[in-house]
């Protein structure tokens, strides 16, 4: 069989033998895989050559966040690797700007995260901002254009806002995806497969509803078989 490439399997996991396991287990269900902050702290890095050199696409979703000068020289240095595919940083002007910048002519995507999908309303008030969730969505999907981005990390629920400014070659890539009737964990704007595709989505970022389950394997080609419809 033929995996899907719009499944994003994440492997937030402890260690790398775990993740390595869970990349077993999965087999030919899945060839895309999100490589977080988690494993970043241990052995994340050679985690992601290995499963380039396997054939994998690879996700670091490292959420670079700093001074331009010190994203712009992270993104160079992950990007020269050749080990990531997709590369994330905080969607902000000068970060985005910066990333793209280190990238230079390789082709590892950046994509800027704009709200976090663990956030509501309450929580972006309770930050200070004066807007909704939406409304600093869009502005930071606008922003990550102008930077020079190649897409943005948004919730099923704004999947298509950035689709509709983005256009259709705009990587739109939505974590907080469950299956239907799972639960939502700590999802604060979750949404189902199909509905996330629906509204948008070009990729999608599912962790738990896979890693945990009994038969991981099967889990996947079932999330799968929703992208597809």
């Amino acid at each position: 069989m033929t995996a899907d490439p719009r499944l994003i399997v994440a492997l937030d996991l402890p260690t790398r033998a775990e993740a390595e396991a869970l990349v077993e287990r999965i087999g030919d269900a899945a060839s895309f895989y999100k490589v977080g902050l988690q494993l970043m702290a241990t052995d994340g890095m050679a985690l992601a050559r290995d499963l380039k050199a396997q054939g994998h696409q690879v996700f670091a979703d490292w959420k670079l966040h700093d001074i331009g000068a010190t994203v712009e020289k992270a993104a160079a240095a992950i990007a020269a690797t050749g080990a990531a595919d997709f590369l994330t940083v905080h969607a902000t002007p000068q970060v985005m700007a910066a990333a793209v910048k280190g990238r230079g002519p390789a082709p590892t995507k950046i994509l800027g995260v704009t709200v976090l999908t663990s956030l509501s309303a309450s929580d972006l008030e309770a930050i200070g901002y004066r807007m909704g969730v939406a409304e600093l969505v869009e502005r930071r999907i606008r922003q990550a254009i102008d930077a020079g981005a190649d897409g943005v990390i948004a919730s099923p629920h704004e999947a298509a806002i950035a689709r509709a400014i983005g256009g259709p070659d705009f990587l739109v890539v939505t974590p907080g995806v469950r299956p239907a009737g799972g639960s939502m964990d700590d999802q604060a704007r979750a949404a189902t497969p199909a509905d996330a595709i629906r509204n948008g989505a070009s990729h999608l970022v599912v962790g738990r509803p896979i890693s945990a389950a009994a038969d991981p394997r099967a889990a996947a080609l079932a999330i799968a078989a929703e992208i597809a419809g």
